[in-house]
């Protein structure tokens, strides 16, 4: 799959329109299908702004996936709220209330497998 696609691919997972996906850093839709279809390719400043808003640059570039990648909006609100937690009495209280609601509806939390602790 190409750089091209992979745009393409991030912009649509994060429900975005050629349109607004440019907007992001003041481009054109042109622009955009430019880069879509391999024509063209955006700048550092751009793929730095679009991080910012949930493009997975390093799988837009490289084509590989980070395990800590959202794949939805929600999933991204989830993980900037948990990013924000200021400490670690917080994110324990965090998880055990995610812990809760993953068992009230049935499922449990998999082996963290970072650190091998069952969470």
């Amino acid at each position: 799959m190409s750089i091209g696609n992979r745009i393409k691919e991030e912009r649509e997972r994060l429900k975005l329109s050629q349109t607004a996906f440019g907007d992001i850093g003041s481009m054109g839709k042109t622009t955009v299908q430019a880069w879509e279809r391999g024509t063209a390719f955006p700048n550092a400043a751009f793929l730095e702004l679009a991080a910012m808003l949930g493009i997975d640059v390093y799988y837009v570039i490289t084509g590989q996936r980070l395990e800590n990648t959202a794949t939805t909006p929600n999933e991204l609100a989830y993980l900037r709220a948990c990013r924000k937690m200021p400490n670690e009495a917080a994110r324990s209280a965090g998880r055990q209330a995610l812990i809760g609601i993953l068992a009230s509806h049935g499922i449990s939390m998999i082996e963290d497998l970072t650190n091998g602790e069952n969470l």
